[in-house]
């Protein structure tokens, strides 16, 4: 095992995540425009919405992939020696695809939402040209080769060092007669995995990107539509699961700081490790459940594996964060550890909205309601996003300083009660059948909207304070 003494992409990890934080409050804003819109408190053209729609969950899925694996990439550089310039050549694809798609959003009017959904590229009733849709698609292939380049170098690195996959993901501690002693660190299973699912997903997710784009160009190419679907939805689901356990690898390496022991590999957390792994590659029928033509045992596959796929979280990551704070005596809070204990429990809580909404009773009567967003915003802004800024915080802590000053503690106590209103929202406009995706709503459902465009606006507000005390600390690296 290789232990690197410094970080060689620090500087470009650094920079990445103030980029990724100015992208997050640019997305949140747009979030925010969207909700005052459908409370009636501003007016805007409904094309411009859903194009507003279209860039915003891009955005947001795109920006928490790359401060997933960005946080990825700087701890696993801990441990095996990975390449510079890979990093760069990423960053270089990941903002050429960005470019692409803003384009084709705003100058081609492309608003066909996030999940590019076949044939809607191909079916705009005129608001957008196939060149804008084919400019959208094509960002896409940009960003999933930048992931792919980088995941494979990961991969090399960890099989070179631990001797293959198994020995990365600690499977002879997992199942055979291995000793913990012997076992990878956390954070080389938690990437192993997370590089294999998020590499199958991608491969999957840019065949039908390129069969979408060559139907554009060429109509009388068939692709099933069934089967397109249920490949946007395995890439999308994987994708943005990828980015929560990537992003998770900072709990693992920053905490034991404040805890004084480390986080071990334990025979449990290597099997709950493959069980996500096989998990997250299993469990997304459940967003098909309303499609009658999908085979019945891949929808009740969908619903069981909906169950179990909330236990290697619970039962691993936020149970033995809760007996680590326990056990300790020397824990200190300051912003990064507040908001990385925030994340875990956000992520552990959105859990409970999606495991109710994988159960084919309610799905049929909540999933095209606002319910979903809330669970997948609990996921986000309290889960992946809140791991993202705590992450952040501690990149330019000042070991000198200890605890939460004013205007972390405001920071931090406008962003939870902003993010918790904000998603509870959604929650309950789903319980009461509010759809989702709609750009104009009735006066009956202005209260939801218009509390969730003032708690948006908390959320803002903590985020941009995250972001200006980051770039502060940056500043103040410089001139020590």
């Amino acid at each position: 095992m290789i232990k690197a003494k410094h970080q060689p992409q620090e500087a470009a990890v650094k920079f990445t995540m103030l980029l990724a934080g100015v992208v997050l409050l640019l997305m949140m804003v747009f979030g925010f425009i969207m909700r005052a819109a459908q409370g009636g408190m501003i007016e805007i053209d409904q094309a411009l919405f859903y194009q507003i729609m279209t860039a915003h969950g891009a955005g947001m899925v795109g920006t928490a992939g790359l401060t997933g694996i960005s946080i990825l990439w700087y701890f696993t550089g801990r441990y095996v020696p990975l390449l510079a310039g890979v990093f760069w050549t990423f960053l270089g694809l990941f903002l050429t695809g960005v470019v692409l798609i803003l384009g084709s959003i705003f100058i081609g009017g492309y608003a066909g939402a996030w999940t590019f959904l076949f044939p809607l590229p191909a079916m705009s009733g005129g608001f957008w040209s196939n060149e804008a849709a084919a400019t959208f698609l094509l960002g896409y292939i940009f960003i999933g080769v930048a992931f792919l380049l980088l995941h494979l170098e990961i991969a090399r690195k960890l099989i070179a060092a631990y001797g293959s996959i198994g020995g990365a993901l600690a499977w002879p501690l997992a199942f055979g007669n291995g000793r913990a002693e012997n076992a990878p660190p956390p954070t080389v299973v938690a990437a192993m995995a997370s590089t294999l699912f998020n590499v199958m997903g991608i491969v999957v997710g840019a065949t039908v990107l390129v069969s979408s784009l060559v139907n554009l160009m060429i109509p009388d190419f068939a692709v099933n539509a069934l089967l397109a679907k249920n490949m946007i939805f395995f890439f999308g689901h994987v994708f943005i699961n990828a980015s929560i356990y990537m992003a998770v690898i900072a709990v693992y390496e920053i905490l034991p700081e404040y805890l004084g022991k480390p986080w071990k590999t334990t025979r449990p957390f290597a099997i709950a490790w493959t069980m996500v792994f096989l998990f997250v590659l299993a469990v997304y029928p459940h967003h098909l459940l309303q499609d009658v033509a999908m085979p019945a045992w891949a929808l009740i596959m969908g619903q069981v594996v909906s169950y179990l796929s909330g236990i290697p979280l619970l039962a691993v990551t936020a149970f033995s964060l809760l007996v680590y704070l326990r056990q300790s005596r020397v824990m200190y809070w300051d912003l990064a550890s507040a908001l990385l204990v925030l994340g875990v429990a956000g992520w552990s809580i959105g859990s409970a909205p999606a495991i109710i909404d994988g159960m084919i009773a309610v799905n049929k009567v909540m999933h095209n309601t606002q319910w979903v967003p809330g669970h997948f915003h609990i996921y986000l802004l309290l889960g992946e996003v809140a791991i993202t800024f705590g992450f952040m915080a501690w990149l330019v802590k000042d070991p000198r300083e200890k605890g939460l000053n004013i205007l972390d503690l405001a920071g931090f106590a406008v962003y939870l009660l902003g993010g918790v209103g904000f998603t509870l929202m959604f929650l309950i406009s789903g319980a009461l059948s509010v759809p989702r995706r709609w750009a104009v709503h009735v006066p009956e459902w202005f209260l939801q909207d218009r509390l969730a465009t003032g708690f948006a606006l908390l959320v803002i507000l903590g985020a941009l304070l995250f972001v200006v005390s980051y770039a502060q600390g940056l500043r103040k690296k410089r001139t020590r």
